[in-house]
């Protein structure tokens, strides 16, 4: 599948559940591409196009129909009515015909939400998707979310939700591979990209984030699950007013592991606590204590710089899957103007220093183990795939 938005204002204020399924030509309906039945002559409603919503019928006739009429028109917009499943083919929304400030609009029919918060836009089972150009505003939940897909580009785009919106991931990837993230701007209450289990060879770059948790891996191994996740790089992002910078999270009682992850380049400006792994994480306070961890390993962290709020560093590990081959290279963390110097916080975390640290993070493990994590992670199959994309 892939999906292709240039040249336009992609605004997702409420979003209705849409399912991109490439399926068999027996199952389309024939469309008709009558003009709207509305009074508004800037309004595209995907219904008034021939769509059936019902979850059967091939509707990707009428979004192109749809699509085609508000390209014509200065700031128009395409409408896709709440409380429908549409099931669509691969489909292009695209110029270089188009007008200026087209909206991608998906209300509610009633008026009110409902009563499940959606994901603005999710793509399933997809390879080859390229999504840029697009802003995505104030979701219900999670703005853009990929699921077990492949050989993704997303960039040029803008996330914008108040960031104190709960559970308003920007970007969240799960059992997706070959991803590349770059050149785009998040504000959101949650993660600016969230990383699940099944996520490898995923190169995230030039991203300026905040306010937002930041950027994270997790939570992994939730209720006693696996969780595999390696091959990340995240470099050359800023980020701004942010709970964390740079964050490794898993729940207590899964297995599996998260390893050869890069952290590189981070400008922090006012994170509460920039650089975090947490082994124990619990988002309510009846989290049970259990010996069973994920696995964290061959994690580096490379020039990240900034300020401060409550703490530097936190590296919360597993008495029994401790965090090993932590290294670290040119970190300088200072308190934000007004807050109190505090210590790095490690526990069975085990690593390397290969510069001075400010402040100095004499609570790590000191390791032997050597992990050329870089000429790794830049030879592998999956990132010579990246590395021709860019």
């Amino acid at each position: 599948m892939k999906w292709v938005v240039n040249q336009f204002t992609f605004a997702l204020i409420i979003i209705a559940t849409i399912v991109f399924s490439a399926f068999s030509s027996s199952c389309s309906d024939e469309h008709s591409s009558a003009a709207p039945n509305n009074s508004d002559p800037t309004t595209f409603n995907v219904l008034d196009y021939g769509a059936k919503g019902d979850g059967h019928a091939d509707d990707t006739k009428a979004f192109e129909d749809a699509w085609e009429a508000a390209c014509k028109i200065d700031s128009s917009t395409m409408v896709v009515p709440s409380g429908k499943v549409f099931l669509i083919k691969p489909i292009s929304f695209a110029g270089p015909n188009c007008r200026q400030n087209i909206v991608f609009q998906v209300l509610p029919s009633s008026g009110k939400l409902p009563s499940t918060k959606p994901t603005a836009l999710r793509f399933y089972g997809s390879d080859g998707v390229t999504v840029t150009g697009i802003t995505i505003q104030n979701s219900q939940q999670m703005h853009l979310k990929f699921d077990s897909c492949t050989n993704v580009q997303v960039f040029d785009i803008k996330i914008s939700s108040p960031g104190d919106s709960p559970n308003t991931d920007g970007i969240h990837l799960q059992e997706s591979q070959n991803v590349v993230l770059h050149s785009s701007t998040f504000a959101c209450g949650d993660d600016c990209v969230s990383i699940q289990t099944g996520c490898s060879n995923i190169f995230i770059h030039d991203l300026n984030c905040g306010p937002s948790h930041g950027i994270s891996i997790g939570g992994l191994g939730k209720d006693n699950t696996k969780a595999f996740v390696s091959n990340i790089t995240v470099q050359n992002i800023n980020i701004q007013n942010s709970l964390t910078a740079v964050r490794i999270k898993s729940w207590q009682g899964g297995s599996g592991s998260c390893k050869n992850v890069m952290f590189s380049n981070i400008q922090v400006s006012d994170a509460e606590t920039p650089i975090i792994i947490d082994q124990y994480y619990c988002d309510n306070s009846k989290c049970k204590n259990s010996t069973s961890a994920v696995a964290v390993s061959a994690i580096n962290y490379v020039n990240i710089k900034g300020t401060y709020t409550k703490e530097p560093v936190r590296f919360a590990c597993s008495d029994s899957v401790p965090c090993s081959g932590l290294t670290l290279d040119n970190i300088s963390l200072e308190p934000s103007k007004g807050v109190k110097d505090s210590a790095p916080f490690c526990w069975k975390a085990s690593g390397k220093l290969n510069t001075k640290t400010v402040p100095p993070i004499t609570c790590l493990q000191q390791s032997s183990n050597t992990f050329k994590l870089g000429i790794h992670m830049l030879t592998s199959k999956g990132f010579n795939f990246l590395r021709e994309l860019l």
